[in-house]
């Protein structure tokens, strides 16, 4: 059973979504403005929420990035907007979204992005911490464990390793990684690539297996360790 709250403003849409999700076992919740949308999903727990954009008195936007940075709610959010600029998707990511769905969408696409970001999701987080393979990260603190070795880490490292722990095993494009940092004033290009060598250097740099992988041109992706050959 998957609990799915929707944050959208408009009636007919929202109709459709119960029409659609309510036979399929999904139990839902819905809100019509920012506000009411916040208050809903840091008071109650929920597999995943589905987030407009485009809200009356808290737009979706401030709303992710308030659930992620004050409330440290990790839980799965799909922004569904009827804009489709590079920019707005970009912003969006950064600030904490998983995915994201541009207006008019097949509602079968829709439920297979929810069960994917759900599933991805199942056992992530603990008590305060996501986990990613044998990688602990504590969603408050610049902390973080691997192997049960303790490390330390910057403000900006932390922010970067929640980022790409949050999408794993989904690539995070470099400009999202930029804006997660510096917003819309990014300094020049080498400044991301250091902060992704000190990160490097506290996760990868002491273990057999690296776990944050390169890709060329587009970003970043936490990887799974290599396994040993059998003997």
């Amino acid at each position: 059973m998957t609990r799915l709250l929707i944050i959208e403003d408009n009636p007919e849409l929202v109709a459709n979504l119960y029409a659609f999700f309510e036979p399929l076992g999904y139990v839902l919740d819905d809100a019509r403005d920012g506000a009411t949308g916040l208050r809903l999903a840091t008071q109650h727990d929920y597999d995943a929420i589905l987030l407009d954009l485009m809200l009356p008195r808290l737009d979706g936007m401030t709303l992710c990035h308030t659930l992620r940075e004050e409330f440290q709610n990790p839980v799965p959010i799909l922004m569904l907007t009827a804009r489709d600029p590079v920019d707005d998707r970009v912003q969006g990511l950064a600030l904490g979204a998983d995915d994201y769905l541009v207006k008019p969408f097949s509602l079968r696409e829709l439920d297979a992005r929810i069960q994917a970001l759900v599933r991805r999701a199942q056992g992530r987080h603990v008590q305060g911490t996501l986990a990613w393979e044998d990688l602990k990260v504590d969603t408050r603190a610049p902390q973080a464990w691997r192997q049960g070795q303790a490390i330390n880490l910057t403000p900006s490292t932390h922010k970067l390793l929640l980022c790409l722990v949050r999408a794993a095993p989904a690539v995070v494009r470099k400009q999202e990684m930029e804006y997660l940092l510096w917003g819309d004033h990014p300094p020049e290009s080498g400044a991301l690539r250091t902060h992704i060598h000190e990160l490097r250097q506290h996760t990868d740099k002491n273990f057999a297996s690296p776990l944050i992988e390169t890709v060329h041109g587009v970003g970043w992706r936490m990887q799974r360790p290599a396994k040993a050959p059998a003997q």
